[in-house]
């Protein structure tokens, strides 16, 4: 397996349109590391840099692992949605089970951050996070928070993540 290194933002329509059906972020600290699926996210720049917003509700488990680490990876199906590996990482904690086992996906290396990528969604985007807030449910209008937010402690962290390599995981 190799990399094809790419530039990011030149890959910002094929995030967007699998963010429709969900991306895998996956994060890790120390020798706990886990994976879920997202399906909010922006991918742009901000302050002259490629960054990825993830927003990560603040009871999850992923939420746990980027406070302690700061770090995580983006990786995008481009070959297909692998149903296993979407009911896993999207239904269940990583407190109670190792996602990659489960699903079960492959773990590639990452080139400048501790959490892995994924060799069956091979676009990757690896991200230190630069910056985090997060929100006050209480300032969105009423709508959103009856549709989004049943309790406030349902909140989402965004972590604006620095993206620091990007590539497509290629057989060789």
């Amino acid at each position: 397996m190799h990399k094809t290194y790419i530039d990011a933002l030149s890959c910002a329509d094929t995030v967007t349109q699998a963010l429709r059906r969900g991306v895998f972020l996956n994060t890790a600290a120390g020798e706990k590391r886990n994976c879920m699926v997202i399906g909010w996210g922006e991918l742009g720049r901000v302050w002259e840099l490629p960054v990825f917003i993830a927003y990560v509700r603040q009871n999850r488990y992923t939420h746990e692992l980027l406070e302690r680490n700061g770090e995580f990876t983006v990786c995008v199906p481009v070959n297909g949605y692998e149903k296993q590996a979407f009911a896993v990482c999207g239904g269940r904690s990583g407190r109670d089970l190792d996602k990659f086992a489960a699903a079960p996906l492959t773990a590639v290396e990452s080139e400048k951050v501790l959490p892995c990528a994924i060799r069956e969604f091979p676009l990757t985007l690896e991200c230190r996070v630069i910056y985090r807030e997060t929100e006050e449910t209480a300032k969105l209008p009423e709508e959103i928070r009856k549709r989004f937010y049943s309790v406030e402690t349902e909140a989402h962290t965004a972590y604006y993540g620095q993206i620091v390599s990007a590539y497509l995981l290629e057989e060789d």
